[in-house]
């Protein structure tokens, strides 16, 4: 493990509260059509994506084990299931939700507090993506991130990890062997979460080196 690759819990969360804010503030200004806008995750829109970002900090336990049980028990379906009801709601709300948790430590069933980055910096991404535009990633955040779905174990990875030496070039990160990967932890993070053409369009708008193979697969949310 690269020396402060992880961070420590307060600044992990001071972190996650700022990208929450960040990306409210992004939300906020959406048109009606931009809201609408097709996401790489699968069938979900930006509210969908949006939607889902609220939903660990906000359901109860007791709500989970409901969402469930309309899943039938299949962990992925009721994530999807419950971004896509949630983002029926009106986009005012989402917002809201958004900054309603600025400052909350709740998280969902099995998940630790790298979780909750984790997901806010990818499908920020995701979001930004899909508008056209280039969201900033903190590279220490990215790093952190990456070294969560390098390790992660439980709950399990749900993207395979690419057969290749990551090697970020903008902050001491390298993981893995095999044919090397070059370029800014935030591309490596996306490549590491199932988004290869991600990973190289954001290297792109960014400026950024971006070299070697990428990973085809599933597109999955969450």
């Amino acid at each position: 493990m690269a020396v402060g690759a992880v961070l420590d819990t307060d600044e992990l969360w001071q972190i996650v509260d700022q990208e929450r804010t960040s990306l409210a503030d992004l939300l906020e200004g959406l048109s009606t059509e931009e809201w609408q806008a097709r996401t790489r995750c699968g069938d979900w829109r930006v509210r969908d994506v949006a939607a889902h970002l609220t939903i660990a900090a906000r359901f109860s336990y007791g709500q989970v084990v409901r969402e469930m049980l309309r899943a039938r028990g299949n962990w992925n379906r009721m994530i999807h299931d419950s971004a896509v009801r949630e983002g029926e709601r009106p986009v005012t709300e989402i917002v809201a939700d958004l900054r309603s948790i600025v400052g909350s430590r709740r998280l969902a069933p099995t998940t630790s507090p790298r979780e909750p980055l984790l997901d806010l910096l990818v499908h920020g991404q995701d979001i930004a993506l899909a508008l056209g535009r280039t969201r900033e990633m903190p590279r220490a955040a990215a790093r952190d991130a990456a070294d969560r779905v390098w390790t992660m174990r439980f709950p399990p990875r749900p993207w395979p990890l690419p057969k290749a030496r990551l090697v970020a070039t903008d902050i001491e990160f390298t993981r893995g062997d095999g044919p090397e990967v070059r370029g800014p932890v935030a591309a490596l993070l996306l490549l590491l979460t199932g988004r290869p053409e991600a990973a190289r369009e954001w290297a792109e708008r960014a400026g950024e080196e971006w070299t070697g193979v990428t990973t085809p697969g599933e597109q999955l949310p969450g």
